[in-house]
């Protein structure tokens, strides 16, 4: 279904029973990338799955500034006030873990429980996020210029998805087409207003949650892994699962495996707030 936020078309799926689960793609990704969940929890809860803006169905306003953190938090508060959903389990992945995480500081009071996987709090200093905001306009320039066949060519090939290679082909041809299934002003916009560079970095502000939060990286992605354990020391309520022969997209990656750690503690959370 599409439904309208804030002027914006959201595309929106909606699966299962019981506790509402909201769950946030990465980068390039749609809503797509949650389908082999749906077997392992929507028994058990109410999968929200939604193309976060720029990405799959959901439109692509031309204004970088609508995508901002800050702006599509507001926009998952409303969303979840349509469906009369109070409280949320919240999972998001890389980007969607940065906006699963700016929502929760956004709104804590909206949030059940919180699953990061392979996220960041933002970048610490402004030095950092001026050269992050200076490489994230050359990439959308170049979206925009080169197309989105151009940019996905150069994607999938960076450091950070090395261990993708060992995967099936299928799986592989699966991830390469939903990249492909984005447009190149909506790629373009999400770098600019939802990037590292521009979102308010959430370091300060992450004793102030105190429901519960599991981070998961996996052990082949040193950078993320690293900043999750730092993450964990600073949360009042965190558990850290570090996934073996696991890159960055550990739910990809070792999707069993994944599922597994996230129904555990999901199941264990639920019982305790029923």
């Amino acid at each position: 279904m599409n439904l309208m936020i804030r002027g914006v078309s959201y595309h929106i799926e909606m699966k299962g029973q019981g506790q509402p689960l909201l769950l946030l793609h990465g980068f390039t990704g749609s809503l797509n990338t949650w389908q082999f969940f749906e077997s392992t929890c929507s028994d058990h809860f109410k999968l929200v799955m939604i193309d976060i803006i720029g990405h799959g169905e959901t439109d692509c306003p031309a204004d970088p500034q609508r995508y901002t953190m800050s702006e599509v938090g507001k926009d998952i508060a409303v969303l979840l006030d349509q469906f009369h959903l109070d409280r949320v389990h919240v999972l998001g992945y890389s980007m969607g873990g940065r906006l699963a995480l700016s929502f929760a500081s956004l709104f804590p009071e909206r949030v059940r429980s919180l699953i990061l996987e392979s996220v960041s709090p933002g970048l610490r200093t402004a030095a950092e996020r001026k050269a992050r905001r200076i490489h994230d306009q050359d990439l959308a320039e170049s979206i925009m210029k080169d197309g989105v066949l151009s940019f996905v060519d150069s994607w999938e090939n960076i450091p950070l998805f090395d261990t993708q290679k060992g995967l099936p082909q299928s799986i592989q041809d699966n991830v390469r087409k939903e990249r492909l299934s984005n447009r190149k002003e909506g790629l373009s916009c999400s770098l600019l207003g939802m990037g590292t560079g521009s979102q308010p970095p959430l370091w300060g502000r992450l004793h102030e949650l105190s429901f519960p939060v599991l981070l998961i990286t996996g052990q082949m992605d040193p950078k993320f892994s690293s900043i999750a354990s730092e993450m964990k020391q600073l949360l009042r309520n965190a558990e850290f699962k570090s996934v073996p022969e696991a890159g960055h997209n550990v739910h990809l990656e070792k999707a069993s495996i994944f599922s597994d750690i996230v129904g555990r503690f999901l199941f264990e959370k639920a019982k305790r707030h029923d």
